[in-house]
């Protein structure tokens, strides 16, 4: 089997939950290749990712590691044998491969949940708004590089069709990233957005009690199952995506702790609007 000379964050996954599946059996990389017929090489590729695995394959590793949860297998299988080529391609090479990963993100979630406290999250910006943020970055972008990336998140907006719960702070409504027009038109949009069916807005403003012991901000992309879950956090060398069980249940429990502090969707809706036109 060719070797990939970059696998996507959702092949790399792959690997890691098999990985994860055979040291939990106790199992070694040569015990694991015995029972294919392969060799460690083979293996340690397969859970890098670097390399594929057939659902004959798959289903077979996973009746060793005496993985018994069906759904979960089937849905690695899905992860292992889907061969679709999403929109987001005709951006590889032009864009940093994080963008394109964010996007098979969105391709494959089940749902979504943001805490967002100094900017709108970006399925939720305006094109001048995005742009603003983008034009901020250091070092500084070209323009070639600037206007694929807008391209880019609009385009992501336009794909997505999940159910979308959002926690934002009054600090993000209020940071004008552009200008006072643009702050303006970014408030009206979350407002009509708060009407969409599949969306949730709810707002924290500054003098609500409660929030400092809850905050943490992220998104939260929810899989096929729970195993499957990712949670998706801006680091200084770049994203990060966490995937470990334990990790995830506990920014789960963060999401809700959020939530439980923040106003009603009715409520928020009526505080952006309100904001909007103080400005």
């Amino acid at each position: 089997m060719v070797q990939r000379r970059e696998p996507t964050a959702r092949q790399v996954r792959l690997g890691i939950e098999l990985r994860r599946l055979r040291e939990a059996a106790g199992l070694t990389a040569v015990q694991s290749a015995a029972l294919l017929g392969a060799n460690r090489v083979q293996i340690s590729h397969i859970e890098s990712g670097l390399i594929g695995v057939s659902e004959e394959r798959l289903r077979r590793l996973a009746s060793h590691y005496a993985c018994t949860d069906a759904e979960f297998v089937d849905a690695l299988v899905a992860m292992a044998t889907e061969r679709t080529q999403g929109w987001w391609e005709e951006y590889r090479g032009k864009l940093p491969t994080p963008f394109l990963d964010l996007s098979e993100l969105d391709h494959h979630a089940a749902y979504q949940r943001d805490v967002a406290v100094l900017y709108v999250p970006g399925l939720l910006q305006t094109e001048d708004y995005a742009r603003a943020v983008f034009s901020s970055r250091v070092p500084e972008l070209t323009q070639e590089e600037l206007d694929l990336r807008v391209r880019h998140r609009m385009a992501r907006q336009g794909k997505v069709a999940f159910p979308h719960e959002i926690v934002i702070h009054e600090a993000a409504l209020r940071i004008r990233v552009g200008d006072r027009a643009a702050t303006r038109a970014q408030l009206t949009r979350l407002a009509e957005l708060s009407e969409v069916d599949r969306i949730t807005l709810r707002v924290i403003p500054f003098d609500l009690d409660g929030f400092a012991r809850a905050s943490s901000v992220m998104t939260y992309v929810g899989g096929p199952v729970a195993k499957l879950d990712t949670v998706v956090r801006d680091a200084p060398h770049g994203l990060m995506l966490i995937d470990s069980e334990a990790q995830l249940a506990s920014y789960r429990t963060r999401f809700r702790m959020v939530e439980a502090v923040s106003l009603a969707p009715d409520r928020s809706r009526d505080f952006i609007n309100r904001l909007a036109k103080e400005l």
